[in-house]
This record gives structure tokens, sequence and C-alpha cells, in this order.
């Protein structure tokens, strides 16, 4: 065939997509029958990728038993084929609008040849129509508002935890200021990398995902435990940023200005008397320090690991903001030890109980005390930003429950509320389940599986019955020594619910 064949298909002009006998006749080994004699008598075929009929296409090419194509289809796959070296022609004229056939969407040969996902465009940016598309963050990175600005936002979702705010907001400011600006004086400022300790529910996770979503960047949450030396049996380490890629939308400008939250980073403590080869220890924490610090990294687009099939991309990691996490267990005691050096004897000695009832005790930690515990000084070195969030005890567990803007009551307010019902708790009632929550050692994680325990059997009732008008949440109720208060609708008024049907 000749290139002169391949022509470029114009649905709006008839004689650019008419294909010559002799393609026609070299495709299917059969010649050509243009007469259109005893057309009456033939059945009515239909093209197989545009279900278009004979009568409209004209005569169609047969490809194989019961599967025939016409003309214009065919000449498209020729030009599609063109466009990826198949037709050995100029590919820049190869350009067809695929939009103007019907019913033929699917045929994209660029996912038959297993090229994958694409990458926004070649300079990684987003589109316009992408970037439209957007909300507008609550805090514009292009124009950073001074950290107490970001710490009301966080106020408004996040009770409590003021230090802890307080060090994000300022390691945040400095951070995408850096990003911003790149150097200041030629001064090179370095990356404002955290490390962040603090008991299991007390709110770590929650932190850092509230505030990417108020910065509107990319967030990839990725678990320290499923992390080995080059991958020997889990993820190997370039994989939270592939992570970060995905939830960039494949977007290389995006995902270069997002946070990688890493948690359960206390796992890879450097294990003590260990005759074999840690890999998913000491080695990750090595493995780690390039990115932490920033550097050029291949990875794969769309897949969590790299292989021939999938393409890849460069992503530079020097204003990605890095977060670790992790509860650290035993970590109390290593602090105790350090502040107990002195002796117990004598008119100056220290009680050796003086610290067991601080419940805070992991914001006096060191550096030493996780060289201690198994970090590694290069590692520790790379997340400058050291702090700990405070252990919540029943007060902070109330106000949890009723005070920020998607609080679990509300929650449940507002699912009473579309079959409405008014869902009111008393405030013993909340204390209760605070005092559960404490019992149970869960933090704030806890509150949600004791309120779903209890609300169960009332969410179930209350379809049944149209009269229902307000429940009230006793302590008696939670202490399962009663049940909750139910008011039923005025008497004389018709609820609105029945109204409708």
């Amino acid at each position: 065939m000749s290139n002169q064949d391949f022509r470029e298909f114009d649905p709006d002009e008839k004689d650019t997509a008419e294909i010559s006998d002799e393609v026609i006749e070299e495709v299917t080994g059969k010649e050509s029958n243009d007469s259109n004699d005893d057309t009456s008598k033939k059945p009515t075929e239909f093209c197989y990728i545009c279900h278009r009929p004979d009568n409209i296409t004209g005569p169609l090419i047969k490809m194989a038993p019961g599967m025939s194509v016409c003309r214009d289809c065919m000449q498209s796959t020729f030009d599609s084929m063109g466009n990826f070296g198949f037709g050995g022609g100029d590919n820049s004229k190869s350009n067809i609008n695929m939009n103007k056939m019907p019913n033929i969407s699917f045929l994209n040969l660029g996912s038959l040849f297993g090229e994958g996902p694409k990458v926004k465009n070649a300079h990684g940016s987003a589109t316009a129509k992408d970037k439209e598309d957007r909300p507008a963050p609550a805090i514009d990175i292009n124009n950073i508002i001074p950290p107490h600005k970001i710490k009301e936002k966080l106020d408004e979702y996040v009770v409590g935890q003021d230090y802890a705010k307080k060090v994000m907001s300022v390691a945040v400011y400095n951070h995408y200021k850096r990003v911003a600006t790149g150097t200041m004086d030629d001064i090179e400022i370095e990356k404002s990398n955290m490390l962040m300790l603090g008991p299991t529910g007390s709110g770590k996770t929650y932190l850092v995902r509230t505030l990417a979503r108020l910065l509107d960047v990319p967030l990839a949450i990725t678990d320290a435990t499923s992390l080995t030396e080059a991958g020997y049996i889990g993820d190997d380490i370039e994989s939270v940023v592939s992570k970060l890629l995905a939830a960039a939308g494949n977007d290389v400008e995006r995902c270069q200005q997002g946070i990688i939250f890493i948690d359960e980073i206390d796992k890879l403590a450097k294990k003590k008397n260990a005759n074999q080869r840690d890999v998913s220890g000491e080695s990750v924490q090595q493995g780690m320090l390039k990115l932490l610090e920033g550097a050029d990294v291949e990875v794969p687009i769309g897949a969590s690991s790299k292989n021939a099939m999938v393409p890849t991309t460069t992503i530079n990691t020097r204003n990605i903001l890095f977060i670790c996490g992790g509860a650290f267990p035993a970590m109390d005691e290593i602090i105790k030890a350090r502040l107990n050096k002195h002796s117990s004897m004598g008119f100056m000695a220290d009680l050796k109980d003086k610290y067991d009832e601080d419940k805070n005790i992991l914001q006096k930690v060191t550096v030493e005390d996780l060289r201690e515990f198994g970090m590694i000084p290069e590692f520790i070195g790379r997340l400058p930003i050291v702090f700990a969030t405070e252990t919540l005890d029943e007060d902070m567990l109330v106000r949890i429950l009723k005070e920020p803007k998607n609080a679990i009551i509300k929650q449940y307010q507002k699912l009473l509320e579309l079959d409405e019902v008014k869902l009111d708790f008393e405030e013993e009632a909340l204390h209760a389940i605070a005092k559960k929550a404490v019992e149970k050692k869960l933090g704030a994680r806890g509150l949600r599986s004791i309120i779903e325990e209890f609300m169960l059997d009332i969410m179930f009732e209350i379809p049944k019955d149209d009269n229902i008008g307000q429940v009230i949440i006793t302590e008696e109720y939670i202490e399962k020594k009663g049940g909750p208060k139910i008011l039923l609708r005025a008497s004389g008024a018709l609820p609105e619910k029945a109204a409708a049907n």
C-alpha cells in the first residue's frame, strides 16, 4: 500500500475519505463491487464499528464471518494507526477527528497498545480547563496567609492541640514561602519537614488531612510498615511519591508542591540485637534520606511499582513537604529514664514516679531520646521540626463531639434531619460517651464506634414511625440503665413525610 492511500478522514467531504479498490482488495482479498444491482434482494448489513447500515455507508468490507466494516471506519483505523507510526506516512497529517464519527469513541488504539495514563501535558502542568474547574482553595500557596490565620482555619475543624497546630502553621507558612520564592538573597532555605509524635487517636492524621484540604494541595498518606528496602516484600521507598502523583491526577507540577504523610514511622526503628538483615527498619530510613532532602525520583505513572510496560516520569521532591508521625510506644520510658538521672536519695532527690502521671510526657522528647529509640541520626536531621500532640482527656473528647464543623454529633443530626426528626444529646450523655472512650484508650477514634452502638436501634426504628418528631439521648441510655426520650409530633399536625406520600 502506498502512503497516498492513508488520507485524512473528514465526514463533511465525501471525496476525501474514499478508499481505492486496490486497498479494499489488499485488505479483504476480494474485489470491490460498487454496483448496487439487486440491493433490494440483499439483507441489510451493519458496520461492526459504527453500526450504520450499508444503505448509508455503501458496500461494506468483509473482514471475517459476521464482521463487516464500512469504508469510513476502515480509513479512520488506518489514520489512527498512522498516529502511532504504523502507517509509515506523515503522522502530523493523520490527525482524525474521532468525535465526528458516531458510536466509535472507544476506538482508542493508544489504550489498546498499553500506553497507560498520561501526565497532564509535556511540562507536567494542568490544563486551563482543569484549573478553571478546580475550586478556589481556602489558603492560596502562591499568596500564603500568616500562621495565625492558618491556625484559625484549623481551629474550625480540630479541637485542642493548640501547640501542634501552631507548630504546623509556622512550618507550612515557611515551607510554601520557600516554594514561592526559591531563594532569598541567594540563601537557600531548607525544607520544614516535621516529625509528629502522639498517642493513637490524638488526631495526627486528621490534622494533616485537614491542613492539606485547606491548602488545596495533593496529599498522600502511606503506612511505613508496608515499606521495605527495594520492595523486597511490600512497597519500595519511592512508592510514596507514586501515591502523591496519583493523588495529584498525574499532574507533575501539583505533585511537586504536595504533602506526604508517612504514618507509623516508629516501626522503622533500628532493631536491637538483630543478627539478620533489617530490610524494613534502618535500611528504609537510609533509603528515605534522599526523598526527605530533595532528589529527582523516577516513578511509574498509574502504578505502584516499576516495570517495562508502565511509563515513568521524574518527580523532584525538593518542594514536597514530608510529615512523619507515629505513636512511639515505650518512648515515655526512655524520656522518664533521662529525666530521672538524678539520684533518688538525699534532699535534692527526684522521685522515680514523679512523671508517671504526666499524660503529655511525649512533649518532652529530644533528639537523644529518638536516637535511643532506634532512629538513625541522618534521618532525624532531615526532620528538623519535632513536636508531640496532647493526650485527649474527657473534656477535650466532649468538645470534639460537638464543636468542629463536621463533628460526629452534627453528622447524626443531619442524618435524622433528612427523616425530619430532631436529635439532641444531653450534656451528661456526652460526658458518658467521652468517659467510655477514655477507658478504651482509643482517643477520638473510639467516639464513633461508641455512638454507632447506641444509635443503631434508633436509626432502625425511626423510619418506621412518621409520628416521631424528636429524640433525646440521655445518660441513662448510654449507661444502659434506661432508654432515650422520644417526643411525638403535635397531634393535629400531619407529618410532612406522610403528607408528601
